[in-house]
């Protein structure tokens, strides 16, 4: 490596819940130990194509332009990262040999691996895994039986019907180099192996796992037969936003009874483990190249999964365990961080700036996050901003909406459907599963939640958000739902 810069690997997982870690991933558990660990990161919005644009230009959903998955031509306005933002790719190609492995929903137009000018090596998965997997006679995991029909509202006025992830489960009969992870397993070693030599080493590997089908291969279908569940698995909780049953979450994930979600969580919990054990077989590859000592390596996630908590499925909603994420740091050999642990709440749009002042590279104009390395170095205990923000706009339509602000202990949601409008409040101290919602009890918490109110409104405004929130939205929460508050 001629220019000194340290190298740079990002191990991104799919749906990854933050409290999955554990028992079943023992080398994701070793680079944890070697790292700064981030206990309180949220991601900018649960849903994969918003999340990633956030996460690699270091800006909210509304500043980017990304806020839902542009799955049809007619929507696809709102879910392209706007050409005037710089993102981490086009950061790093320019003095690092950057790759690209696995999932590719960094959406812009022109698509990023379409365009002349990139110097990235892209391996994505899309159209390359297909054709492997037809050229080998295989066919991959999934399929209609790991599907569910939904309504769909679209353009804010007519249902449509559409298919999304059901949590089936079965076996993939299949080796892992045909599974979805194990083709990226499998093109991040040979980015590592074919990488320039001259240059510094990038490498962006998008993994699948544990995003559905739950369709995957032995021995990891049948590792785990003993998952915990957490104690708000298959319970809604008490004034739990009623809307959610208009979301695909609510659609999807209200049928099923905890015992259901029991073998539900085994499988997934195998699929987390089977993630685990290509992250081991990457950094073991990373050590035998000579790369491991020198390279910035980051663990993280786009977004979490429900997996039944408060009865819901995939993620699309601001409960912890939808938005809250794993994220930590390993640095190089030549960095020793001040801290192991912030405990401070922040935000994937920090992930860019951060990454910017560690590697020396230009910092993007207008970013919204800010860098976490005054935290890594001890110099400060929390981020410049007190406040973390979510946004949710729908997931293939803009039709859904939610907005979330986290303060201190503190979490606000506002859930939108239509005309109606429903206010959560949690302390997460005091109720870390979101079962209670003190959004009723106005005497003691009024003030507060029109703070919080107030501050949405002012992000939502500074971001050019396409939604308003009435000025007396909480005085009309409590006349429109006082009367069915659960007692």
């Amino acid at each position: 490596m001629s220019s000194g810069k340290s190298n740079l690997v990002v191990i991104m997982a799919d749906q990854l819940r933050w409290d999955a870690l554990g028992e079943h991933t023992p080398h994701i558990n070793a680079l944890k130990a070697e790292s700064v660990v981030f206990e309180r990161a949220y991601c900018a919005s649960p849903l994969c194509v918003p999340a990633r644009g956030s996460f690699f230009t270091g800006k909210y959903p509304n500043v980017t332009g990304s806020l839902i998955n542009p799955w049809t031509e007619q929507e696809k306005q709102h879910g392209m990262v706007c050409p005037e933002h710089t993102n981490l790719y086009e950061l790093l190609e320019h003095e690092w040999d950057s790759w690209h492995t696995g999932k590719q929903h960094l959406f812009t137009e022109p698509k990023l691996e379409h365009s002349e000018d990139s110097r990235t090596h892209w391996l994505q998965l899309e159209q390359r895994y297909e054709a492997f997997m037809k050229e080998s006679g295989k066919k991959k995991p999934g399929g209609p039986a790991f599907q569910g029909l939904v309504p769909e509202l679209a353009y804010g006025k007519i249902t449509r019907k559409r298919k999304y992830s059901i949590p089936t489960v079965a076996r993939f009969d299949e080796a892992l180099d045909y599974f979805y992870d194990g083709f990226i397993l499998n093109d991040s070693l040979e980015a590592i192996r074919q990488r320039d030599r001259s240059k510094p080493f990038a490498l962006n590997a998008m993994f699948l796992a544990p995003h559905p089908p739950l369709h995957i291969p032995e021995p990891w279908f049948s590792l785990i037969g003993d998952a915990k569940l957490p104690d708000n698995v298959g319970v809604w909780g008490v004034n739990q936003s009623p809307l959610q049953l208009y979301n695909l979450t609510g659609m999807l994930g209200s049928s099923y009874t905890r015992e259901e979600w029991q073998r539900i969580w085994n499988v997934y919990m195998g699929l987390v483990a089977l993630l685990d054990h290509c992250v081991g077989k990457l950094i073991a590859e990373l050590k035998s190249e000579g790369l491991y000592d020198d390279t910035l390596i980051m663990f993280c996630s786009d977004h979490g999964e429900m997996l039944g908590s408060h009865k819901l499925w995939q993620k699309m909603c601001m409960y912890e365990e939808s938005v809250k994420t794993p994220l930590m740091m390993k640095f190089p050999s030549g960095f020793e961080p001040a801290v192991r642990s912030v405990s401070a709440p922040v935000s994937s749009v920090d992930v860019l700036p951060t990454l910017c002042e560690s590697l020396g590279l230009t910092m993007p104009e207008g970013v919204s996050g800010e860098s976490l390395m005054p935290l890594i170095r001890g110099e400060k205990a929390a981020p410049e901003r007190e406040q973390v923000f979510i946004q949710f706009d729908g997931n293939g339509a803009r039709s859904n909406f939610q907005r979330c602000v986290i303060e201190g202990s503190d979490k606000l949601i506002v859930d939108i459907f239509k005309d109606e409008m429903f206010i959560e409040l949690y302390d997460l101290a005091e109720d870390p599963q979101e079962m209670n919602n003190l959004a009723f009890r106005e005497e003691e918490h009024g003030s507060r939640i029109e703070r919080m109110l107030a501050s949405l409104r002012e992000h939502m405004q500074a971001t050019n958000d396409l939604l308003t929130l009435p000025a007396n939205g909480y005085r009309q929460f409590l006349n429109d739902y006082g009367p069915f508050q659960d007692k």
